[in-house]
């Protein structure tokens, strides 16, 4: 598909259909390169434009493109979104008629469609390769390429065969797309698609929209209905691990008034479809969920993501916050967290994963995830070191622990005690029993090996067992300790430990009991909250009756920018970023009326 790129044609073609008058980060580049025919692997962040990345070269390079994605849901809204900007669009997936699909093919054949949407089961299928090999391909995209990876936190066997493009379609340029890949996942996807010297794109992982917190997992139920009730009209997703707890605290959450629906596993494909639909229109405020619920989910204005429970691991957790504020607007993301939850987050790994090398991985994986909860420093900073990017910033501001920083005491005397202990323990054993013996414990296993000689036995007062697990953590954290072993790891002594002897200062986080942070409420922005709520009821209005999410439409941030201006004339409307050409005509003209008789009725000049 190589050809020479227009610059000014892809801006003018991004402003048309897409209303939007700059590019974000790495999109103008990659769009040049798939044009050019190059493969490209693009890491890009949720809400970062990753769709855009292929759409736009789909409507300046003729032909069509082919997008491999893994749900069908995700399709449609995609397919749906496509149609309201006038672009042709259409999806092939296990769930349409016979007629539907020959509908589909037929135009196809004819050259109607720019991108057509498909599932990795239906493409590797010898008839449906047989088929797209007649049509004039030009780009072939791998959405959620994370999916074929076996290191990746998703793996799906179908996503393996997706190989077989390269040698069905080998002078058509390939781009695969992921939101969240750790460095082994990247070379595997392009390994797994024998992608041909593709040019990579790393964005940066850090949603500064995203607000993080972890709380003490004490009435837990009782935080999130208050949460929820502080936040009333605001759509947002609670994850939780077992299939019963989504239906209980769905349950509990109606009783107070709040729309909300269970999603998992259990429930029939049409329920699932339905809760799906019924959220992303915004006819339901929560979902509560398990995982099953989120990769099919693309819907700009979720304003906070809730973990009941511990994810597996920190990939899956990026992915399931990510859910929140694709709109670019401040959303939280609030885990409820307990050392009991971890322990049973990883007794279900060690029965999940019974390879030898699979288990040692998604260990590791789950001893970050769990650092990352416990973890007294920056919680952005050490999301974004997971992911191998660094964050020189000293506080992020949006964290519990940069807005609220703990304490500090002396940690000097804490220190020595915790490094004679494990110094005399010999590196082999792990924290919980390293605290057992500070705490003065006569459990059977400090007994059995005279551990309560050791010259730290019972020197723990007046801290408890679990604050002085968290002191060595905080040890091991700082470099004064080291950690060995995946699947028992056990506290070991380093070249730095004897610092800890003669160090002058040592400042280690005051133990806290836990409970509820409180973030900054956002900076009041200066639109027209009554004005934009009619926006948004006109946008529900055109919305249900095309059968769309309201997204579709227009976004917030766009309704926002109307409430703000107040544009009386399309003219003064197609400056509003979001409002292209297309959507412009269709229903640029209610909007207006809408923004005129509310600017007449108010007595706004």
């Amino acid at each position: 598909m190589e050809m020479a790129v227009d610059k000014q044609l892809l801006r003018d073609t991004l402003e048309r259909y897409f209303g939007y008058s700059t590019f974000r980060p790495f999109q103008e580049e990659i769009v040049t390169d798939v044009l050019e025919g190059r493969d490209v692997l693009a890491i890009i962040a949720t809400g970062g434009g990753k769709s855009l990345c292929y759409q736009l070269p789909a409507l300046v390079s003729g032909g069509l493109t082919i997008v491999v994605s893994p749900l069908i849901s995700l399709m449609k809204d995609q397919v749906d979104d496509l149609l309201a900007r006038n672009i042709s669009a259409a999806t092939l997936n296990s769930s349409m008629e016979l007629w539907e699909i020959r509908s589909i093919e037929d135009q196809l054949l004819g050259g109607k469609i720019k991108v057509l949407y498909i599932s990795p089961e239906r493409i590797t299928q010898d008839s449906c390769l047989q088929f797209l090999e007649k049509l004039d391909v030009k780009l072939i995209a791998i959405d959620e390429a994370h999916c074929i990876s076996m290191w990746g936190h998703q793996f799906r066997p179908d996503y393996r065969r997706l190989s077989l493009l390269k040698s069905k379609f080998p002078k058509v340029p390939m781009i695969a797309l992921t939101a969240s890949a750790i460095p082994e996942v990247r070379e595997d996807i392009a390994s797994q698609l024998k992608l041909v010297s593709p040019k990579k794109y790393l964005g940066s992982f850090n949603r500064i929209n995203l607000r993080y917190e972890v709380r003490e997992k004490k009435d837990a139920t009782a935080q999130i209905l208050s949460y929820i009730a502080r936040n009333r009209g605001k759509s947002g997703i609670v994850y939780c691990l077992a299939r019963k707890t989504t239906e209980e605290l769905a349950e509990k959450l109606r009783r107070a008034g709040i729309k909300a629906l269970p999603y998992h596993a259990d429930l029939p494909d049409t329920v699932r479809s339905a809760t799906q639909e019924k959220f992303v229109r915004d006819d339901v405020e929560v979902v509560c969920a398990t995982v099953a619920f989120g990769m099919g989910i693309d819907k700009p204005d979720v304003r906070y993501v809730i973990h009941y429970d511990m994810p597996k691991n920190l990939e899956a957790y990026y992915q399931e916050t990510g859910r929140a504020g694709r709109d670019g607007e401040a959303s939280d993301c609030i885990m409820f967290y307990s050392p009991a939850d971890a322990l049973k987050m990883r007794g279900l790994l060690e029965k999940e994963y019974t390879d030898y090398h699979l288990s040692r991985v998604a260990m590791k994986k789950w001893q970050a995830m769990r650092d990352f909860c416990e973890t007294r420093l920056c919680r952005r900073k050490y999301l974004l070191s997971y992911f191998g990017e660094e964050y020189d910033d000293p506080a992020c501001d949006g964290c519990d622990n940069c807005l609220h920083p703990k304490d500090t005491i002396d940690g000097r005397d804490i220190a020595n005690k915790i490094v004679t202990c494990v110094t005399a323990l010999g590196g082999k054993f792990g924290a919980g029993h390293v605290a057992d013996v500070i705490c003065g414990s006569s459990n059977q296993t400090i007994i059995a090996y005279r551990h309560n000689r050791n010259p730290a036995y019972n020197t723990g007062k007046p801290y408890t067992r679990v604050q002085w697990i968290g002191f060595i953590k905080e040890l091991v954290r700082l470099g004064y300790l080291s950690v060995a072993g995946d699947k028992y790891p056990v506290i070991t002594t380093n070249s730095r430990s004897k610092e800890v002897t003669f160090i002058q200062e040592l400042r280690l986080t005051r133990p806290t009991s836990g409970g509820e942070a409180a973030f900054k409420p956002a900076v009041q922005e200066k639109y027209d909250a009554r004005l934009f709520q009619q926006l948004r009821s006109l946008r529900k209005s055109i919305a249900d009756a095309n059968g769309w999410p309201p997204y579709v439409v227009f976004h917030d941030t766009t309704l926002r920018e109307m409430a703000t201006t107040c544009p009386k004339t399309l003219a003064e409307l197609s400056k509003i970023s979001g409002v292209g050409k297309a959507k412009l005509e269709k229903y640029g003209g209610e909007f207006v009326g809408v923004i005129k008789g509310y600017v007449e009725a108010e007595g706004i000049a």
